[in-house]
């Protein structure tokens, strides 16, 4: 009888443990999911997530007749002339002034400006240094320029810096109180390989900028460029076409 009662207690005691166990697990789900949410709802930048083996993302620099596009207008039209619908653009890196790319860029496997690994002044010298690239089976990374390889996989890559967040680990040169304050944009890779792009509606700090990339998920982010960034999400009711810059990063559909 007594060993019937204790039994009877431990499978209840199992029970409630058990119930315990999956109430936190839920708890902590809905409260992951809560924190996701806001991050990507952060009103402080305009977000936005593709995944580069579903989505067409392509790098831009010139039209068919070699001019120079400069602005996310002159892209629209671009695409548009092709049957194509421009779902998203950004400008992808810094420039020299006559709005060629600042060190490595490739576009369609073609290698247009050389790598930079040289050391000099101003945010594109900031350590680590980093590259975008993204190859022919559509799979994106963001490497430190130091490590990065060529190869003939590589169908887009542009280079910039400096690196916001590495294996998860902001950049420790950045200053959680700064304020070296500027308007940023950049981009960030998610562990399941999807990339977000986002840039801040005001001034904003490195650290801070950082901060949000690592809220969303991102293991690795890079820092695309400052004051003259520009975005284009209609989804969001977010559109500006107006520029005057090197490389724009364009996530396109066919016209319906």
């Amino acid at each position: 009888m007594a060993a019937n009662i204790i039994s009877f207690y431990s499978i209840k005691n199992l029970s409630f443990r058990i119930k315990s166990t999956c109430h936190f697990i839920l708890f902590f789900l809905i409260f992951s999911c809560i924190c996701c949410k806001k991050a990507q709802d952060d009103n402080r930048f305009i977000t936005y997530r593709t995944n580069p083996e579903k989505q067409n993302i392509h790098m831009y620099w010139k039209n068919d007749k070699g001019e120079i596009l400069k602005s996310i207008d002159h892209l629209n039209h671009y695409v548009q002339a092709k049957n194509k619908k421009l779902v998203f653009a950004m400008n992808g890196g810094m420039f020299e002034p006559d709005n060629a790319p600042k060190g490595l860029y490739i576009e369609n496997f073609k290698i247009l400006k050389s790598i930079d690994t040289l050391q000099g002044a101003g945010n594109f010298y900031l350590q680590p240094n980093g590259i975008l690239y993204i190859t022919q089976n559509n799979h994106a990374g963001i490497i430190e320029t130091k490590k990065y390889r060529q190869n003939k996989s590589i169908r887009y890559a542009t280079q910039s810096g400096p690196i916001l967040i590495t294996n998860g680990k902001i950049n420790p040169i950045f200053q959680e109180k700064s304020k070296n304050m500027n308007i940023r944009n950049g981009v960030g890779i998610l562990e399941n390989g999807e990339l977000i792009f986002a840039m801040s509606k005001k001034e904003i700090s490195f650290y801070d900028f950082a901060q949000h990339f690592k809220s969303l998920g991102c293991k690795e982010a890079l820092y695309l460029d400052g004051y003259v960034s520009r975005t284009y999400l209609p989804e969001k009711n977010w559109s500006q076409q107006d520029g005057n810059f090197g490389v724009i990063i364009g996530v396109t559909e066919p016209s319906k």
